[in-house]
C-alpha cells in the first residue's frame, strides 16, 4: 500500500481541483476565497508530502514523475482562471498568462529535450524553485483576497505574483538557453 500512497496523494490534488472551483463560485463571498485558498494549501502540502513519501521509503516511479508536475500545472491554472475572473486587471491577466503560458512551454521543452536524451540539460533551477515558492504564495494570498488585520493580502498577493511572473520569465530564458546550448 506505501508505494502507491504518493501516487494516491498525487490524484487527490487533481481530484482537489473541482472541489476549489465549485466552493470558490457557491460559498458566499469572502468564504468561497477563503476556502479556496485553504484547498490550494492543503493541495501544495500533498504536493511536498508525496515527493517526500517517494523518495524516503525509495517508491518512485516513471508514472508519478510524469502525473505529480501535471497535478501542479493544473491546480495552478485553475486557481490562476479563479483569480483572474474575480480580479479582472490587466496587471493580473498578464502575470497569470505568463505563468501558464510558461508552464506548457517548459513541459514542451522538457519532452523534447527528454527526447534526445538530454532532459537533465532543463533540471529544475534555484530561479524555478523561487518562482514556484513566489507563486504558490501569491496565489494563496489572491484567492483569500480578506485582509488579515492591518495585513493587505490581495495586495501582498498581487505584488507577489508579479514578482512570479517576473521569475517565470528569468526561468524560462535560462531553461531555454540550456537546452540550445545542449542540442
Amino acid at each position: 500500500m506505501l508505494h502507491k500512497l504518493p501516487n494516491w496523494l498525487t490524484w487527490s490534488r487533481i481530484a482537489l481541483i473541482p472541489l476549489m472551483v465549485l466552493l470558490f463560485y457557491l460559498l458566499p463571498a469572502p468564504w468561497g476565497g477563503i476556502v479556496a485558498a485553504l484547498i490550494f494549501a492543503l493541495a501544495g502540502f500533498t504536493d511536498w508530502l508525496d515527493g517526500y513519501l517517494a523518495r524516503r521509503f525509495e517508491v518512485t516511479s516513471h508514472f508519478g514523475a510524469f502525473l505529480d508536475p501535471v497535478a501542479d500545472k493544473l491546480i495552478v491554472a485553475a486557481a490562476l482562471v479563479l483569480v483572474v475572473d474575480t480580479a479582472a486587471g490587466i496587471g493580473i491577466a498578464v502575470a497569470a498568462i505568463i505563468i501558464i503560458g510558461r508552464e506548457i512551454a517548459i513541459s514542451a521543452l522538457r519532452e523534447w529535450m527528454a527526447g534526445v536524451g538530454k532532459r537533465a540539460r532543463v533540471a529544475v533551477s534555484w530561479v524555478g524553485k523561487v518562482k514556484t515558492t513566489a507563486q504558490m504564495v501569491s496565489i494563496f494570498l489572491l484567492l483569500w483576497a480578506v485582509p488579515v488585520g492591518p495585513i493587505p493580502m490581495f495586495l501582498l498577493g498581487e505584488w507577489l505574483l508579479y514578482l512570479a511572473a517576473i521569475l517565470t520569465l528569468v526561468s524560462m530564458v535560462q531553461y531555454m538557453l540550456a537546452a540550445r546550448e545542449g542540442t
